[in-house]
C-alpha cells in the first residue's frame, strides 16, 4: 500500500517551475489535495519522480519532526 501523500514537510516552492522543492506538486496540488479522491492522488503521485527530474530538480530530504531522532 502507498502513502497518501508524496509530502516530505519540506514545503517550499522553487520560483522557477512552480514545483515544490520537498515532494513535485503545484501549490494547487497541494491546496486540493485534501479534497482529492485516492486515485487522483496515486495518479499524481506516479507523475512526481518524472516532473522532478523534467523540472532538474532533485528532491530535498524529508525534514525530521521536531523531537525525533
Amino acid at each position: 500500500m502507498s502513502p497518501e501523500t508524496p509530502c516530505t514537510a519540506v514545503c517550499m516552492m522553487d520560483p522557477r517551475t512552480d514545483l515544490c522543492f520537498g515532494c513535485g506538486r503545484t501549490l494547487a496540488e497541494i491546496a486540493r489535495w485534501a479534497d482529492m479522491g485516492s486515485a487522483e492522488r496515486r495518479a499524481i503521485m506516479v507523475q512526481l519522480p518524472a516532473r522532478m527530474a523534467e523540472a532538474g530538480l532533485q528532491p530535498m530530504a524529508p525534514r525530521r519532526k521536531p523531537g525525533t531522532p
